[in-house]
Formats: C-alpha cells, sequence, structure tokens
C-alpha cells in the first residue's frame, strides 16, 4: 500500500473530511478540488491536482489541502464562505 494519497473532493467539506482523515498518521494525504468544475474551460481543477501532485511527493505525514496554488495543513486553514477562496489561519 501507498503511503502516499491524492484525494480530489468537493470544497464544501474538505475541510471536516481533512480532520477524519487526520486519525490517520502513516500517510501523507493531499485533498484536492475546484472552485470551477473540471468540465469547465476556466477550471482551476487540474492546476490544483497537478500542485496536489507535486506536494503529496514532498510533505511529511499529514493530511494537507491543496487549493488557490498553495499548500496548507489540514488545521491551518479556512474557507472564506464569501469568496470562497481558502486562507491560512
Amino acid at each position: 500500500t501507498s503511503d502516499k494519497l491524492v484525494i480530489t473532493h468537493g470544497t464544501d467539506t474538505m475541510i471536516e473530511t481533512a480532520k477524519r482523515l487526520s486519525e490517520i498518521t502513516d500517510k501523507i494525504i493531499v485533498i484536492t478540488g475546484a472552485m470551477r468544475p473540471e468540465k469547465f474551460s476556466d477550471s482551476d481543477a487540474m492546476f490544483n491536482v497537478g500542485i496536489a501532485i507535486a506536494a503529496v511527493q514532498i510533505l511529511p505525514y499529514g493530511v494537507y489541502i491543496a487549493m488557490n496554488g498553495k499548500v496548507y495543513r489540514w488545521d491551518r486553514v479556512k474557507r472564506n464562505i464569501q469568496t470562497g477562496q481558502f486562507v491560512e489561519l
């Protein structure tokens, strides 16, 4: 089994899922999603997946969220409800 996982996920509950997965301590888990779905031509999905794939290769064990070209520890990020953007705490 791999100790490196990239999970695509809807952005509304991404942080809640990351919290539940944080109980897993022997893996690197990077959760990512898109502000605009992949089916749209201006989607950020592929960019975010690319960031997540790169991040999972170099991060220490833990759970992370890759969005907006940045990688955050799951417990150091929140989503701004008005803008939809993820910001570091």
